[in-house]
């Protein structure tokens, strides 16, 4: 499958804003954000009129940017929180809070989420004492997730849980970060997902 190998700070500065795709750096004065706060490109820093599809195309991009997906993975979990019940924009955003790289990085296991997908696919997390390697893989409530053995002695990710203990964790997970352990309690409400996504936004970009 093709990935995105490009520079990630230039996927911050094209959405203006940070999508934590850089694990510690994002916090820092180093972040790119922090120094240039405008599009990449010789024509960035020009103002430009943004049309309604644009300010849809950009959201889209930018919610897919941070969930690491590329157009036709995204474009899958749309329709497949079309075909549930409920709302269309929120079911979107708890199928991406499922994805078990996610799952990983909200516990603090890795520094960010392309950190977490190596993190599974290199077999390092245990579901319900069974090793899971897909990164896509959907975790439901009272699913136990944990580093799997001698895993739990690499350096990436004790310097990931020291990290994370800086922040606050989410509130549908459990972490025991003594164990390297965690509990997927419940699926996120509306209230608890980051609050700058307009899911809206992308329901009426897809409906055109």
């Amino acid at each position: 499958m093709s990935r995105y190998f490009g520079s990630k700070c230039r996927m911050c500065r094209r959405e203006s804003t940070k999508l934590f795709l850089k694990g510690e750096k994002c916090f820092s004065d180093k972040c790119a954000i922090e120094k240039r706060n405008y599009a990449p490109g010789m024509h960035g820093q020009r103002r430009r009129k943004v049309s309604d599809y644009g300010l849809h195309l950009r959201e889209k991009q930018k919610i897919k940017r941070s969930y690491g997906l590329l157009e036709s993975q995204f474009r899958n979990y749309f329709m497949k929180a079309e075909r549930m019940k409920g709302v269309t924009g929120e079911n979107l955003l708890i199928l991406l809070e499922r994805r078990l790289d996610n799952v990983v990085y909200r516990l603090g296991f890795s520094a960010s989420r392309s950190e977490a997908r190596q993190v599974v696919t290199h077999k390092q997390i245990v579901v319900n004492d069974q090793v899971v390697n897909i990164p896509s893989f959907l975790v439901r409530p009272g699913d136990k997730i944990e580093v799997r053995g001698k895993a739990k002695g690499h350096l990436r990710i004790k310097g990931a849980i020291e990290t994370s203990r800086k922040s606050q964790t989410v509130p549908w997970m459990e972490v025991d970060a003594a164990a390297l352990s965690g509990r997927f309690v419940s699926y996120p409400d509306r209230s608890d997902l980051p609050a700058e996504y307009n899911e809206n936004l992308i329901v009426e970009l897809y409906s055109k």
